[in-house]
């Protein structure tokens, strides 16, 4: 109709029905911009709870969804990372648009994979989630303006203390390197690297990394799945072009009091963040003056909701197709993270520093 603003939902395949497959299908479904046609997964009880859900056609593997259903025009792939790069290539062959869980592959060659046979296509991931957040746009916007003068460190220390012994261990997959690459650091360290190099306008050039990773302690070992490889422990220096370094430590199931912290700094003053959504949350700048010294000011204060994080995403995606511009964070900008996350992991085996190309 003449003067109608209505935009054709993106139709969408979801590959991997499993927890945060399903979270992406709610999310389509309650959203106008994105029409869930299909759904892949291996397990018949995953097959059947997406019929239930409303799904109109069900396959047995990402594969058959991509080559069998014309319909659709981008996936999403919410499967374990080993699996990512096979079905984002064959996607992108197709014509088909491709939103990938994070991590975004198993390593940086994998990356450089997706965006040599990306072409025209969108190719994005969900790394981004917490930037999407009022409070992390506040901040970005306050970092462009040049307020904080020249940066010298962007730092992360977020580590979660052990709790009692669980019933249950966690999913197998996400401390396993053969299935997802690594463990806390692709977790989380993902988000916290996107958040830190995103509110910094991916500004920051890394060129060596120094870095080391353990394992669950000893005493909290029934904490996670047997046979789990993956470092429950992580911390890096990371030196880039013209002196900025960026510091990042992430732990589970750790021997220490939880403790979270964000904080980019500069000649001029300093920021002081905090990633996640939640309640009574603030964004402080610490202005200075010769003067005064340090003066804390409130730049944002109020409360997030965790559903924007799962939302957003998701939409941002379907935007960046229906719109033609890139998303929040690209294959390009994942490929940075990833350059990371493999020298930090080098570094870690080798026991020495760590250039990046």
């Amino acid at each position: 109709m003449e003067g109608s603003s209505y935009i054709k939902p993106v139709k969408l395949g979801v590959i991997g029905y499993g927890v945060i497959g399903r979270v992406h299908c709610g999310v389509a479904m309650a959203s106008s911009l994105a029409d869930v046609v299909a759904v892949a997964d291996l397990l018949e009880d995953n097959r059947e709870a997406a019929r239930n859900q409303g799904v109109p056609r069900v396959y047995d593997s990402g594969d058959s969804l991509i080559d069998e259903d014309p319909e659709v025009e981008a996936v999403l792939l919410a499967l374990p990372t080993c699996y990512r790069t096979d079905l984002a290539l064959h996607a992108f062959a197709c014509g088909k648009h491709v939103l990938t869980e994070k991590p975004v592959a198993m390593n940086a060659g994998e990356v450089r994979q997706m965006i040599a046979a990306r072409g025209d296509l969108v190719g994005a991931c969900c790394s981004a989630r917490n930037r999407f957040l009022e409070s992390a746009q506040t901040a970005t916007d306050f970092a462009a303006s040049g307020a904080l003068g020249e940066l010298r460190l962007v730092r992360c220390r977020a580590v979660e203390a052990a709790g009692p012994q669980p019933e249950k261990p966690g999913s197998a997959w996400r401390l396993t390197k053969s299935l997802n690459g690594g463990g806390i650091l692709v977790n989380w360290g993902s988000y916290d690297l996107d958040y830190l190099l995103g509110i910094t306008g991916w500004s920051l050039r890394p060129q060596l990394v120094l870095a080391q990773t353990w394992p669950v302690p000893p005493q909290f070992a029934s904490h996670i799945a047997p046979g789990s490889d993956g470092e429950t422990h992580v911390a890096a220096l990371i030196r880039c072009e013209g002196g900025t370094v960026i510091t990042l430590e992430r732990g589970e199931f750790m021997p220490a009091p939880t403790d979270e912290a964000w904080q980019i700094i500069g000649t001029k003053g300093s920021l002081s963040l905090m990633m996640n959504p939640g309640k009574d949350k603030r964004i402080v700048h610490y202005d200075t003056s010769t003067e005064e010294g340090v003066i804390p000011k409130v730049l944002w204060e109020g409360d997030e909701d965790g559903a924007v994080i799962h939302a957003r995403p998701l939409q941002d995606f379907a935007e960046a197709i229906v719109e033609q511009h890139p998303p929040k964070t690209g294959l390009e900008q994942s490929l940075i993270i990833q350059q990371i996350t493999d020298a930090i992991y080098a570094s870690a085996d080798r026991g020495e520093a760590v250039e990046i190309a």
